[in-house]
């Protein structure tokens, strides 16, 4: 046998062969033909998607746009640009949009680091941090968490020569905690100004009021500064895969530098397009995501299992005291035709993320959780 054809090919440099692929929420229809359940019968809350789908304004524009389908979208996303621009207070060339956010953080690590850099973010937090840093073969800096969230004066702490890009995300996932804005200014103010900050924005419509502050006038203040967002979360067009950072010229023309052509669909532009104008939608995923974090954290206190506040659309709660919990009670959960999220890869084995569902599916859970703890 030749020699070509007795070993097995290894592609790829060393850093891209020890990225761990991001594993997603399971889909609906693998769970019903692993455990022999009716598809309707079961209830994802696993991916921190909105119960209630997406605006009926944004789905009237998207059919409305599968006739443009067969030819490529527009490259540059004028229409949803200039709106984003309004609706920001920025000029619209300060945007570049992005197929979901993770795109927008990818596209930061390969315009900003190279092998010889490093890139920065919290213990605890998204995991596409992780793998955008490691997808450049940039080294890492993970600075170790302050009660599951961001302990900003660590980071700024563990800057070095090296530092060229820290990833922040506030609401953090998969936590749920939560940075005032006064931490946040304070720190953006002592970040160097050579190094870039991501500000990971994707929960931000679910943050209480009271909380919320003015990210846009910090684009403006910091040149080091991106901002990014998504329309998979609140608006509900998670499938479409849109969403968009916001930094000033000279980082927004470097984003633009990596983009790919054409990375954001017809059907995404357009229905995001339309998905701005539906306060009420808005308003309504707010509202519902309030109840549900009230319902699922009575149950929780009901059952005696920890968990933690969140900001976001999703609650970190602890299913047991070894390391095989999580594992446990989420395959009891799919049994039982409730998808929740392990995170033991997060570092988290004892915990489960539960996305918030409608009140039905929060209580379907809720039911999953008794009965399995009632057998033990």
């Amino acid at each position: 046998m030749p020699e070509h054809q007795s070993t097995q090919a290894r592609w790829g440099a060393d850093y891209v062969q020890a990225i761990s692929p991001y594993v997603g929420g399971k889909p609906i229809a693998e769970v019903a033909r692993q455990f022999g359940l009716e598809p309707g019968r079961i209830v994802k809350l696993a991916s921190n998607e909105n119960p209630l789908g997406m605006s009926p304004r944004a789905k009237e524009a998207m059919l409305a746009a599968l006739s443009d389908s067969t030819r490529y979208p527009d490259n540059d996303g004028y229409a949803l640009k200039q709106a984003l621009a309004t609706r920001l207070g920025v000029p619209a060339a300060w945007i570049t949009l992005g197929h979901g956010s993770s795109d927008l953080l990818e596209m930061a690590a390969r315009a900003l680091l190279t092998d010889a850099d490093a890139g920065m973010y919290a213990r605890y937090s998204f995991i596409v941090y992780t793998q955008a840093v490691q997808g450049v073969g940039a080294q890492h800096q993970v600075v170790p968490d302050r009660a599951f969230a961001h302990d900003l004066p660590a980071m700024l702490a563990a800057i070095t020569p090296l530092t060229k890009l820290i990833f922040v995300a506030n609401p953090n996932n998969p936590t749920g905690t939560f940075l005032s804005a006064d931490e946040l200014h304070d720190f953006l103010r002592k970040v160097p100004p050579h190094i870039a900050v991501v500000l990971d924005e994707a929960y931000v419509e679910y943050t209480l009021p009271e909380l919320r502050y003015d990210s846009m006038a910090w684009v403006r203040e910091f040149p080091n500064l991106i901002v990014s967002r998504t329309f998979s979360k609140a608006y509900g067009l998670a499938g479409l895969r849109i969403g968009y950072g916001v930094a000033q010229p000279a980082l927004t023309d470097v984003l633009n530098r990596v983009r790919s052509a054409f990375n954001t669909s017809t059907l995404g532009q357009a229905a995001a397009l339309a998905a701005l104008d539906d306060h009420d939608f808005i308003e309504q995923a707010y509202a519902v995501n309030r109840a549900g974090q009230a319902q699922l954290a009575e149950a929780f206190d009901a059952l005696g299992l920890s968990y933690i506040p969140s900001q976001g659309n999703f609650v970190l709660v602890k299913v047991g005291a070894d390391d095989g919990a999580g594992a446990r009670v989420n395959l009891a959960l799919l049994r039982r035709g409730v998808i929740a999220r392990p995170v033991d890869n997060y570092g988290l084995p004892q915990w489960l993320r539960i996305s918030v569902g409608t009140e039905a599916e929060n209580a379907k859970c809720i039911a999953a959780l008794r009965a399995h703890f009632a057998e033990s």
